[in-house]
């Protein structure tokens, strides 16, 4: 058996580690763990209003980010983007809990923001060029699985805090002690070193990338930002506000990460069998019953299940259109998968005002979580075109 060295920067094991470690600070530290601490701060500092303005700014900064990185050309460039990523996310989580200044928190959710697209896209670019594999579409399934990873780990870390009496600002300084420890490895792994082929290190934007179906496609992601954001900022207190389901919206965003763990992994295994778009349709499907199903019923079982589709779908979902569009980009996959991470962004910033705005109408989600299961099957109407039309490349 061949020993694996995960010092080695060219190492396979070791790019997928330092991929997954960079989810779990850029995406898990600087954007998900908002949401598992989301109740604590809803009692005695944040107002629903706030915290949905705080969403929509964080998204904000990731389209910043995201329309920023499509321009990268340089691998060295990429390499320092990434780096400054990992910091940003570290910083800003400090800012959380050293101040409740609004205004310094609103500049904060902007930043890390920036930070989480750099560690996700500029990340995964490089994790997929340095990968020495042949079936990439695998690996990157592994890669994106520290999507859930990120959920689950800084949500237990949050957990610890508050077992030992902590309050939601502790919780916040341990994780930055956590990723600023964590970030050392994926800034050491993944960069390149001096001998980098100078045919691979610049490459140019092609507008004929842009082809009929690649503009569904990125329609289609905008449509599934915004059934990820409602839920990845509000889902704890979604459940929570259903009778009889008090205290279980913690549980329910454990599931979402435990779920989300494998499901790149099958998502991907599938979609390498029947077809990417074919299993995007049928994974966004089963995520707006999901989105329904809290509208619908405070059965506890049921909302538990909820999670359970939402954390199984949405990060298997990024997972298949990050890779269809790196792999329909050919060698530089962060053009389309900042295009398309461009156009989750704009769904991601306006669906929490939306949902603030309806929530503050009528006094609850229902009307929120149906006008976000109806766009995210727009999306699904979107990729069946594709395929009527024949114009479908997987």
């Amino acid at each position: 058996m061949k020993n694996i060295n995960l010092l080695d920067k060219d190492s396979n094991a070791s790019i997928i580690l330092a991929g997954i470690l960079a989810l779990i600070i850029g995406v898990g530290v600087a954007r998900f763990v908002f949401t598992s601490l989301l109740p604590p701060m809803l009692e005695d500092y944040l107002t629903v209003s706030f915290a949905g303005i705080l969403a929509s700014v964080n998204y904000v900064g990731y389209l910043a980010g995201s329309i920023f990185s499509v321009f990268i050309k340089d691998v060295y460039t990429k390499v320092k983007f990434f780096r400054l990523g990992m910091i940003l996310s570290i910083l800003t989580t400090l800012v959380l809990g050293t101040t409740q200044n609004e205004t310094l928190w609103l500049i904060s959710r902007v930043v890390a923001g920036f930070g989480a697209a750099m560690a996700l896209i500029v990340g995964s670019a490089i994790v997929m060029s340095k990968l020495k594999i042949d079936n990439k579409t695998k690996a990157m399934g592994i890669h994106f699985s520290g999507i859930g990873f990120s959920i689950l780990v800084t949500d237990l870390i949050a957990r610890a805090v508050f077992y030992f009496e902590g309050t939601w600002s502790d919780a916040w300084i341990v994780l930055t002690i956590f990723a600023f420890f964590v970030s050392f490895y994926p800034m050491y792994i993944l960069s390149f070193g001096k001998k980098v082929n100078t045919n691979i290190t610049k490459h140019h934007f092609d507008i004929k990338l842009f082809t009929p179906f690649v503009i569904l496609l990125i329609m289609a992601y905008f449509c599934e930002g915004v059934g990820m954001v409602v839920q990845s900022t509000f889902i704890p207190d979604i459940i929570n506000s259903l009778e009889g389901l008090e205290g279980y919206g913690n549980l329910t965003w454990t599931l979402v990460g435990l779920a989300g763990i494998p499901s790149c992994i099958i998502w991907m295994n599938l979609a390498h069998k029947y077809g990417s778009v074919n299993i995007i349709i049928i994974a966004m499907s089963l995520q707006v019953i999901g989105i329904l199903i809290s509208a619908l019923t405070n059965n506890m079982y049921l909302n538990l299940l909820s999670g359970i589709l939402y954390g199984g779908t949405f990060i298997g979902l990024v997972a298949l259109f990050m890779s269809l569009g790196g792999k329909l980009a050919g060698a530089n996959p962060v053009i389309l998968m900042g295009a398309l991470t461009t156009s989750y962004g704009i769904g991601q910033v306006l669906a929490p005002l939306y949902s603030v705005a309806l929530i503050e109408k009528f006094g609850n989600y229902d009307y929120a979580l149906y006008l976000t299961a109806f766009i995210v099957s727009s999306g699904v109407v979107l990729l069946l075109i594709s395929k009527m039309l024949k114009i479908v490349k997987d």
